[in-house]
């Protein structure tokens, strides 16, 4: 078991740090080394141009169908594409914006067309990248990374989006923590001027073949995932995957080492000896696959004193007590390998047992909105219950009939776990797991990739029958019966347990004082916003009928530091 090593230098990574200007500009803005062309300007790095030089194209790709989008072109226009950049810049002279559905990949774009002067910013299907853009001002600038765009717009905060936090630990929607930002939803375009939103793609239900076997709906996802994982793997240099034990990050591996002629390391964590871990079902899974194993213990200083360090590396705030063990992971993982896979997806997109209490809501008849609603925010497990309290009485009137964000995609003719995968993958994926393996991986200079996540699995998953993803308590059929194959038969049929950080007994023990002074200070930045004497009680241990104090506490104090830092 290997300890987080003293050489792994922590950091705050802002990267990438470009940004786009679009607008009244003026004068160049300051300390910008920039392109510019007439109402549009981009800042700290180098565009690609179509072949006419009509398109100027900013951003990331990461594209899995290059190969597949050259043949679109033709044979004179290949010869030069270097990146994957320049291929979306010659796809777009050709096609337009209609392109963007022909792109498999993580990619965010910024496109100028500088013969009708009009500015698109597109995002991939599900949100393994993210883009953020200001909503007022004359000039409006968008960015990667939240962080990049706090000269251009006041830290007034949405009230909303506080409320969501609070109720799910991350912010959902194309909301952010600040009034005057918001985040381009995955699978959109905007388009400048007129600021108009295009939806090119959407998880929806599409189930078919209903009359198949699970054997069979088993057999098709296998072979989408032994394409998708040759994708993902990189070429000529050793892999690494985190492998908690689980379903989901075991076949990965198993898929992984299948597949790759390099090495594989794999990276497991644990909290301590007095902590329950599944370092046995982890190490079974790195015997099995022959992979390099290392095992990292967590202690609770690390967690407390990386904290702040890792709150600065996120976009909007996260309250997920892994976000400090996903951060040291990619600290330690940069030392052998350029690339990260891991498993997270499956349970959003295969029925995962975080659903089970929303389904026996089903069971009672309780699927009647608000009531719907509510059973769902409520299902999170952090403080929707407590809003009426927890939030200053002014501001929890100002929110309190805003409608929620899961409202319409809860309330829909689809059947009933459909409704949750789209959900899941809509927003707890885009908004909490893929930003924060984005964030957390780039701040060590890694590529974090999620094959579970691949939109074609997505598309899969929501055209695989309902009964073959959750059922009663059989959870992620058809994924165990696709990679059976491949791992021992004791993954493949224990239970989910989920990796629990210990923040109840940690709180507690070692951070109730230090929570105290955070939090109860006059002059923190919750304090306008928060009511302070539940607060209190809750670093006491009182008032909470289900006693989870160290969720919440953990959700609170990451949101304080959050603020302190971006201030």
């Amino acid at each position: 078991m290997i300890p987080f090593l003293r050489h792994v230098k922590p950091s705050v990574s802002l990267s990438p740090n470009w940004l786009i200007l679009w607008g009244n500009l003026g004068d160049k803005p300051e300390n910008c080394t920039y392109f510019k062309q007439g109402s549009f300007a981009i800042c700290n790095t180098q565009p690609a141009l179509s072949p006419r030089k009509r398109f100027i194209v900013v951003g990331e790709a990461w594209l899995t169908n290059r190969i597949e989008l050259l043949h679109h072109l033709e044979t004179s226009k290949n010869a030069d594409l270097k990146t994957d950049l320049e291929l979306v810049a010659a796809l777009w002279e050709v096609f337009g914006k209609e392109c963007m559905s022909q792109l498999q990949g993580n990619f965010v774009v910024g496109v100028w067309d500088s013969e009708e002067e009009r500015l698109w910013l597109g995002r991939d299907r599900v949100g393994a990248k993210t883009l953020y853009y200001t909503t007022t001002g004359s000039i409006r600038v968008c960015a990667p990374r939240l962080k990049t765009l706090s000269p251009w717009h006041s830290l007034d905060l949405d009230l909303v989006a506080l409320r969501d936090y609070l109720a799910c630990a991350f912010v959902p929607g194309n909301r952010t923590l600040w009034e005057q930002v918001r985040e381009l939803r995955p699978g959109t375009i905007l388009s400048f001027p007129n600021e108009k939103i295009h939806s090119y793609w959407q998880p929806k239900e599409e189930t078919s073949h209903p009359d198949k076997t699970l054997l069979w709906h088993g057999q098709k996802l296998q072979n989408l995932l032994h394409d998708i994982i040759l994708e993902y793997l990189p070429q000529n240099q050793p892999v690494g995957v985190y492998l908690s034990g689980g379903l989901d990050s075991s076949c990965i591996t198993a898929l992984a080492a299948k597949y790759h002629n390099f090495p594989v390391h794999t990276y497991s964590i644990h909290f301590g000896a007095e902590c329950p871990h599944e370092l046995e079902f982890s190490d079974l899974v790195a015997s099995h696959c022959h992979t390099q194993h290392s095992i990292l213990e967590i202690t609770p200083s690390q967690m407390w004193d990386l904290l702040p360090l890792v709150m600065a590396n996120l976009d909007d705030p996260i309250g997920d007590p892994l976000t400090v063990p996903n951060y040291l992971l990619a600290q330690f993982a940069r030392e052998q390998t350029q690339v990260i896979l891991n498993g997270e997806g499956g349970d959003p997109c295969f029925g995962g047992p975080k659903n089970q209490p929303m389904l026996l809501t089903q069971l009672y008849g309780n699927t009647k909105l608000p009531d719907l609603v509510t059973n769902y925010l409520t299902s999170f497990k952090k403080c929707a219950t407590d809003l009426s309290q927890l939030l200053q009485p002014d501001i929890y009137k100002k929110v309190i009939s805003e409608p929620s964000i899961f409202a319409e995609d809860l309330y829909t003719d689809a059947q009933y776990i459909n409704r949750l995968m789209v959900l899941n993958i809509k927003y707890k994926g885009a908004d909490h797991i893929l930003t924060k393996v984005n964030n957390l991986t780039q701040s060590a200079g890694l590529q974090g990739r999620s094959p579970l996540f691949d939109s074609r699995v997505v598309q899969l998953a929501m055209q695989t029958p309902p009964e073959y993803k959750l059922a009663g308590a059989e959870e992620k059929a058809v994924l165990k019966q696709a990679v059976a194959d491949l791992l021992p038969e004791a993954i493949i049929k224990r239970p989910k347990s989920g990796m629990r950080v210990p923040v109840q007994l940690w709180f507690h023990r070692y951070w109730q004082r230090k929570t105290k002074q955070l939090l109860l200070s006059r002059n923190s930045e919750i304090a306008p916003y928060l009511n302070q004497q539940l607060i209190r009680d809750w670093t006491n241990y009182q008032g909470d009928t289900w006693k989870r104090y160290g969720v919440k506490l953990w959700l609170l104090v990451s949101l304080e530091l959050w603020l302190r830092n971006y201030r």
